[in-house]
């Protein structure tokens, strides 16, 4: 079981592209929206050493942007 956290921005084509394709392989994932929360934000700056996103965190790995290899390698997924 994996446990996925996608820190994103309203209207972000990226963070959109990320969530419709976790959608797509039936991948539950919490959705973080850091421009509501300073606090939150600042914990991924904090993780990631980025500003932008999106950001997913899977099983503690951080990803930086909508990284298809790297997130289909951590969720060993075949797309």
């Amino acid at each position: 079981m994996f446990e996925i956290k996608v820190y994103t921005v309203a209207n972000c084509p990226y963070c959109i592209a990320l969530e419709k394709f976790l959608d797509g392989h039936n991948i539950r994932f919490r959705n973080i929206d850091v421009s509501q929360n300073k606090e939150v934000r600042e914990e991924i700056i904090h993780k990631s050493g980025q500003t932008g996103v999106p950001v997913a965190e899977i099983n503690g790995k951080v990803v930086v942007g909508f990284d298809r290899e790297r997130i289909i390698q951590l969720l060993n997924i075949k797309d």
